[in-house]
């Protein structure tokens, strides 16, 4: 048996306002929240659709700021847009352009509203 990938959890300054923009992003809703703590997920999963549910995110209020490029980050798939028209959707939510020295590739590196990075892939509709 192998375990499952159930969660990532992200350490940030004001989890409330960064699970805000994650669930503006993934089209995800807030699971979970207490002081310093907020949890989101994919909404339930219709009966009649099957597939892997995706994993939660978790934002945990920490002390310390970000000081360095992730060692690990999110990637998404635009699902009912190019590229383009998901990175200018994700700058307007509050994202902007990151450089982690990329160079010219298919995917666009943005940040989120703290700093994390993370990328847009091109599209991978099925």
């Amino acid at each position: 048996m192998a375990s499952k990938f159930t969660e990532l959890a992200i350490d940030c300054a004001d989890p409330a306002a960064l699970a805000r923009f994650w669930c503006a992003v993934l089209g995800y809703e807030v699971q979970d929240e207490e002081d310093g703590f907020v949890g989101i997920g994919s909404p339930a999963v219709p009966d009649d659709q099957r597939g892997p549910v995706a994993p939660a995110l978790t934002f945990a209020r920490v002390p310390e700021g970000k000081t360095v490029k992730n060692r690990l980050h999110i990637d998404v798939s635009p699902t009912d847009r190019d590229q383009h028209d998901e990175v200018r959707r994700l700058l307007d939510l509050g994202a902007r352009h990151a450089d982690v020295g990329q160079g010219d590739e298919r995917w666009v590196v943005l940040a989120d509203p703290e700093g994390n990075e993370f990328c847009v892939l091109a599209d991978r509709r099925p």
